[in-house]
């Protein structure tokens, strides 16, 4: 070491490393176990809800499913059909046409794939899920808007599929896709409420 360098030569240069090294074991560690512990806001986008088997459709964009003994209300990411069934809205135009489309794709006894995204439940508590027809691997939310039965929407954090989905809905209004030439646009009202 020069008369000059005030640096003390060796040890602490490693000690120094050592702490460094510790520092960012100790970040890499906590940030694992935070993320483990983070339950509020569900699984990982496409983390496996389960297979099940529809036992009612309850409109355009919402099933009940039977998973394993437990029915379950799902709600379908990323789409909204017009409504058609909620005593307290308005009946939508379209709103008929959708649900039917999702009995057709989804008739009583279909089992189904249900595919979570980050935010496991909605307000209802309904469970929010990409649902895919097992004997085919067709994704109903995605085949819903496709045909212009449905708008793509997100709520939260809900968007692994986002982009497929907007691009399909673009596709559908260029085309004039079901609601798009029939009402115009989503959210059209037609009728009070059914109930």
């Amino acid at each position: 070491m020069s008369s000059g360098d005030p640096r003390p030569s060796g040890r602490p240069d490693i000690v120094r490393l050592v702490v460094i090294a510790a520092t960012v074991a100790i970040v890499v560690v906590f940030t694992a176990w935070s993320g483990a512990l983070d339950t509020e806001s569900g699984p990982s986008p496409s983390a496996d809800a389960g297979q099940g088997v529809v036992v009612r459709v309850i409109d355009g964009d919402t099933v009940d499913v039977d998973l394993d003994g437990q029915r379950e209300r799902v709600r379908l990411i990323g789409v909204d059909t017009p409504e058609s069934v909620a005593p307290e809205r308005p009946v939508q135009c379209y709103g008929v046409e959708a649900s039917d489309h999702t009995r057709s794709l989804l008739p009583v006894g279909t089992v189904v794939r249900l595919e979570r995204d980050e935010v496991g439940r909605d307000q209802y508590d309904r469970l929010l899920a990409y649902v895919y027809r097992v004997d085919d691997d067709l994704l109903v939310n995605l085949d819903l808007i496709e045909g212009g039965f449905a708008d793509a929407v997100t709520y939260g954090d809900n968007e692994a599929l986002y982009d497929t989905f907007v691009a399909a809905e673009s596709t559908a209004r260029a085309d004039g896709a079901g609601l798009w030439s029939a009402c115009g646009g989503p959210d059209v009202d037609i009728a009070p409420p059914p109930g």
